[in-house]
């Protein structure tokens, strides 16, 4: 198997609205960002899916060296061989995939924000850095459209936390920030009972309130002249908005509900964003 096709097998297995995000794409691009996408799975992996935390760590420290090694032009692995090629034309930096490490890291040694603020380090990490690489893989000619990127990252990780909530709970994690639990009366043990409440409902509002504001955010950021280029991402703020709406209309119900979209509805979206260049509903 070739490393492109590691990494399609990959971005294909997984399910994730991303893949309907880059399908449109030119071959060079689709194999730039579907290398980045089984990078991100690859990293991710390593701290959901192996339950001793000192081999999760010496994982990632691999990853590290890894990435080291594609820095120096010496990669070993499918995904970094895939994107050698690709660090140079779409500008990726190594620092930046060393940042997504970081972000992971960040999933081993702390399993608590007491408020939002402290919450925005791991968001930026794990999602506003993704946001940037994609853009640049897309095509940037105006700096803000970097800026849009990486807040439409954070939207999209504020739409993940809300979705999974129950799951995380399970893993003993907890991303909704400490002090807003307090302020609506929820506890700790109530998320990690899996109980719902009035109270959970409420502080939930919040949190749905919140990530549609941030869309509404970094899409004022994209400058007209990137609209075109950046069709990929307004497709998965497409995908994630409906999720968020469909998440409100099943009444927030995410201690108990899992709500996802079937892949035909994610197909339409895509299709009907990528003509558009434009988000609806939000």
């Amino acid at each position: 198997m070739t490393p492109d096709a590691y990494c399609q097998e990959r971005a294909s297995r997984s399910g994730s609205s991303f893949y309907y995000s880059f399908m449109f794409l030119p071959p060079e691009r689709r194999r730039a960002i579907t290398a980045l996408y089984a990078f991100c799975r690859e990293v991710d992996d390593v701290v959901d899916e192996i339950r001793e935390a000192s081999v999760a760590r010496a994982k990632l420290a691999w990853w590290r060296d890894e990435v080291n090694r594609l820095e120096a032009g010496h990669p070993q692995h499918p995904v970094t061989l895939a994107l050698a090629p690709h660090l140079l034309p779409f500008s990726m930096s190594c620092a930046r995939l060393r940042d997504i490490i970081d972000g992971m890291q960040m999933d081993l040694e702390q399993n608590r924000y007491l408020d939002f603020e402290s919450l925005g380090l791991y968001c930026h990490r794990v999602a506003g850095v993704v946001g940037i690489l994609a853009a640049s893989i897309f095509g940037v000619s105006h700096p803000d459209t970097l800026r849009y990127a990486a807040r439409l990252g954070l939207a999209f990780q504020l739409t993940n936390i809300i979705r999974d909530v129950r799951e995380d709970a399970k893993m003993g994690r907890i991303y909704l920030p400490l002090a807003e639990l307090q302020r609506f009366g929820v506890t700790v043990p109530d998320l990690l009972a899996v109980r719902p409440s009035e109270n959970f409902t409420a502080l939930m509002r919040l949190q749905h309130a919140r990530a549609i504001e941030t869309y509404r955010e970094a899409l004022a950021l994209l400058p007209e002249v990137d609209r075109r280029s950046q069709r990929p991402g307004l497709v998965m703020a497409s995908i994630y908005a409906t999720l968020l709406a469909e998440i409100e209309r099943d009444g927030l119900r995410v201690l108990t509900h899992r709500t996802s979209l079937p892949p035909v509805r994610k197909l339409w979206l895509a299709w009907r964003t990528w003509r558009s260049g434009r988000v609806r509903g939000l």
